[in-house]
């Protein structure tokens, strides 16, 4: 019989936000328990309120600690109590009389504020300490950039891919072809650039519609609200989101510029969409070229105050890159239907499925608290 194993999730934030946890807590691999599943996050915020709450936080946490060149490990007490181990949530642990791992999504997730020589020092030894049993990055990009920076922690690095559950959501039957963006934060994304994209193509083609699901500023509403073929949603919760937007579109483009990761990517593959996406980090080990998407050249990218800011001619080239890929899947329905059909598989039973996390992440808790 299985040996239970009860574990703990330390997460940094107050409103923790992100659909990893979600699954992790719903989908647990066999034997393991979290003891504090019942307070931990059950899924994105889709509250506007507590969204941009959230928001504010984070930034303006992370803005003082930036402005005056400040630098901590992002580590955490764990309260005492009846568990085997530790799961540190995009974070490290401050605890030294238990063992504990760490799923991360970018290095930088290792400290409050800006890297600092001092704090690079205090995250060394941490990660040193004998009860550190596993670090645990999102992709290999991410694994690479640890290794560079802690080679001597070598051992311990593993990559752990995020995995989505499959969807009980049937297709909503419809005779046009419907193209889909949908993202939190709209600039960052690539809201603009795919919402120009999209104005052209519904154009175009008689049989092409979109969904459009993103804050929008009144500006930007009152511009392409005009076009009727593009239906335009704000924040909704994530349940509504799989039952009424997913299992109606055809095709999905996000740029994702702001992303080290992009969990939407896998919940559309869970829905069988093709992908259109721009390059960065480790947009490739997720989006396979070819296969189950099409990954554009990434433009030289400026941010200010959260925005980036792209040459207008970076952009036109960015705008038409998007236009003709997605052209490409609107035309030829073969090749969306293939391309789905690869993406489907990476989350059904590859890389990206609950069965394959689930058996790495128990023999990892397993070998930790040996």
């Amino acid at each position: 019989m299985m040996e239970k194993i009860k574990v703990y999730l330390q997460y940094p934030w107050k409103f923790p936000d992100s659909p990893y946890y979600k699954y992790l807590v719903e989908n647990p691999p066999a034997g393991i328990r979290f003891v504090n599943a019942e307070k931990f996050q059950k899924g994105v915020i889709t509250n506007k309120r507590l969204f941009w709450l959230s928001n504010f936080l984070k930034k303006n946490i992370r803005g003082f600690m930036n402005l005056f060149n400040l630098s901590i490990p992002n580590a955490h007490k764990s309260p005492r109590g009846d568990y085997d181990l530790i799961h540190c949530a995009h974070c490290l642990s401050k605890n030294k009389d238990k063992p504990w791992v760490a799923d991360i999504e970018g290095i930088w997730q290792f400290y409050i504020g800006n890297e600092t020589k001092n704090a690079k020092k205090k995250v060394k030894e941490i990660l040193l300490r004998k009860n550190c049993k596993k670090i645990m990055p999102w992709t290999q990009t991410t694994a690479n950039e640890i290794i560079k920076e802690f080679p001597e922690i070598k051992d311990k690095v593993e990559v752990i891919y995020p995995a989505v559950p499959l969807k009980k959501y049937k297709k909503i039957k419809h005779e046009e072809i419907n193209l889909l963006f949908v993202a939190r934060y709209f600039y960052a994304k690539g809201g603009l650039e795919t919402l120009e994209a999209f104005d052209y193509l519904t154009k175009k083609h008689d049989n092409v519609n979109a969904l459009f699901v993103s804050p929008l500023s009144k500006e930007i509403l009152e511009k392409y609200r005009k076009n009727e073929k593009i239906k335009f949603y704000d924040l909704m919760p994530q349940d509504k989101l799989f039952k009424e937007i997913y299992p109606k579109a055809d095709i999905f483009v996000y740029p994702g510029y702001s992303d080290s990761f992009g969990f939407a990517l896998l919940e559309v593959m869970s829905f069988g969409l093709p992908i259109i996406t721009v390059d960065g980090f480790a947009r490739k080990e997720i989006v396979e070229e070819g296969k189950s998407g099409f990954v554009i050249s990434r433009p030289k990218i400026k941010w200010e105050k959260g925005r980036p800011i792209i040459k207008e001619k970076d952009r036109k080239r960015l705008i038409l890159n998007i236009i003709k890929k997605t052209s490409l899947l609107i035309k030829n329905k073969n090749l969306r239907e293939k391309m789905g059909k690869e993406g489907f598989k990476q989350v059904s039973q590859g890389k990206f499925s609950i069965k394959e996390r689930n058996k790495k992440l128990r023999r990892i808790y397993e070998e930790a608290i040996k």
